[in-house]
């Protein structure tokens, strides 16, 4: 269930966030707030390391989020979740 939750969330953050990476940190805050899955403080490691690892933030704070909550398997559907509206859209 939590894995569906997961894709679920990031894949609305992937549809609505426009705007670059840090136009999801209200999306994640949101997520950590309703879920509870990593802290506020946790979010601001993930965003420090996000900006300063090569790729963009968005997709960077996706695995580690994912990864935070579910483990491997959570960052490949968080990441994957959060690429794929703009991927249908190009499609």
């Amino acid at each position: 269930m939590k894995i569906i939750l997961l894709f679920y969330e990031f894949f609305k953050i992937g549809l609505f966030s426009v705007g670059g990476g840090y136009a999801t940190l209200p999306f994640l805050y949101f997520i950590s707030d309703k879920y509870h899955w990593y802290s506020h403080s946790d979010l601001n490691m993930m965003l420090s390391i996000s900006s300063v690892t090569p790729g963009p933030i968005g997709i960077n704070m996706a695995t580690f989020a994912g990864f935070t909550t579910t483990g491997f398997i959570g960052s490949v559907i968080a990441t994957s979740a959060i690429v794929l509206p703009a991927f249908l859209t190009v499609i």
